[in-house]
């Protein structure tokens, strides 16, 4: 029997930032939750960023699996399952994979194009390790979206949450050229905002991160100051942007230590969960902006990257639905060769030569007869076309073989 695909998640498109970083996951969790659903599917893949928390399955019972997925988010979000209901989609099969061909594009992101989703699902297949089906699917996925990004030109377009940072604060504050920031969160998104900030003239003025020795490495490329998160309210006063992306389970910076600063201050909360009490946007002269706020439209690439998306989806949902055939084919093969070896058996005695010139041609006739036959029967996914085909040739369940997928 042909698995279901199976995807429940939620995103920056129908959660707000507070309820998205309550199912948040870090890379051990979303292996232990990994884990914990392969128990009751055949297959799982957790992905957690800063915009999605989804779990994709491979499942026989695609409903009791459903339920098992809703269930442990809601555990972990420590919210009643009918609370969180509303914030989660679940889609199956053919919506699935369109679904999971968007976000690798880029299209279902905060920031349309954004390249770093393809890291994050190559990482997430890494971390939860699936079998070949989804291996397949996240594989052709990753494929699909990069061909997608050169066709629209989507790839060449400074699309990344790091670029539309820099954007807003041109926007916000006019010339940045000489601004003073603080960097909070040593990792990939923070050295990428550093990077498009100081391409823009900013001075990368101090680099905080929980780990000193990360602050001091990303503080030397940069020509900053590192500081221990402990460190941010005191220096606050000698800065314009702040941008935070930590990895920290907590607030890294409230109201009180904001409030201190004594001068106007441009932030950006880049993380899930928040690094920055949302109080501080209450204060005068302070400029919050938090993961939601970052946008960016790219609606005429975007619409030819969903083109290829489109297509490529639609490729991959076919190749999945001709699955539930292959047991019918094998056995409708192996039915049709056990008659040719019957007939050439029956011939008796026969010299090798004769022996061989009749099983090639039997063997064609056999390929011949069979290929338009396997080509539809490849080509439907109704499981009464299929049983019709094996009460035509009288093929017996038992004969069928199991689903194999390649890799």
């Amino acid at each position: 029997m042909k698995s279901t695909i199976l995807l429940v998640g939620t995103s920056h498109r129908c959660a707000p930032v507070e309820l998205r970083e309550r199912v948040a996951l870090n890379r051990e969790g979303a292996l232990e939750l990994a884990r914990e659903l392969a128990g009751a599917a055949d297959e799982a893949i957790c992905v957690s960023t800063c915009c999605r928390t989804e779990v994709y399955l491979s499942a026989a019972v695609a409903d009791d699996a459903e339920r098992g997925v809703q269930a442990a988010l809601a555990r972990r979000a420590r919210l009643p399952e009918a609370e969180l209901a509303p914030a989660l989609y679940c889609l199956r099969d053919a919506r699935a994979v369109e679904h999971l061909f968007r976000v690798a594009a880029g299209l279902d992101s905060i920031v349309i194009g954004e390249p770093e989703i393809l890291g994050q699902l190559k990482t997430a297949v890494a971390d939860c390790q699936p079998g070949p089906l989804l291996e397949r699917l996240f594989s052709s996925a990753r494929r699909a979206g990069r061909l997608a990004r050169r066709a629209s030109g989507l790839d060449e377009q400074p699309a990344s949450v790091a670029s539309v940072v820099a954007a807003i604060a041109e926007r916000t504050l006019g010339d940045i050229s000489g601004r003073r920031t603080l960097v909070a969160g040593a990792g990939r998104t923070g050295a990428l905002v550093a990077r498009a900030l100081a391409a823009r003239g900013v001075e990368i003025a101090y680099v905080a991160n929980r780990t000193p020795a990360r602050a001091a490495h990303l503080a030397a490329r940069v020509d900053a100051v590192p500081i221990r998160l402990d460190e941010l309210a005191s220096v606050l006063g000698r800065v314009d942007i702040v941008v935070s992306a930590t990895a920290s389970p907590g607030l890294v910076l409230d109201v009180r230590g904001a409030s201190g600063a004594g001068r106007p201050l441009l932030l950006f909360d880049l993380a899930v969960p928040r690094d920055l009490d949302p109080a501080i946007a209450e204060l005068p002269d302070h400029t919050l902006i938090d993961i939601d706020g970052v946008r960016l439209q790219g609606r005429e690439a975007a619409a030819q990257a969903e083109r290829v998306v489109q297509q490529e989806a639609r490729r991959f949902t076919e190749w999945h639905a001709s699955l539930a055939a292959v047991p019918t084919i094998v056995a409708l093969r192996a039915h049709a060769e056990t008659i040719r070896r019957g007939e050439i058996q029956r011939l008796g005695c026969i010299d090798a030569r004769e022996r061989a010139l009749v099983e090639a041609a039997t063997a064609r006739v056999v390929a011949k007869l069979l290929h338009r036959p396997t080509l539809r029967l490849r080509q439907v996914a109704a499981q009464t076309e299929l049983a019709a085909a094996r009460s035509l040739f009288g093929l017996e369940p038992s004969r069928q073989a199991s689903i194999r997928v390649a890799r």
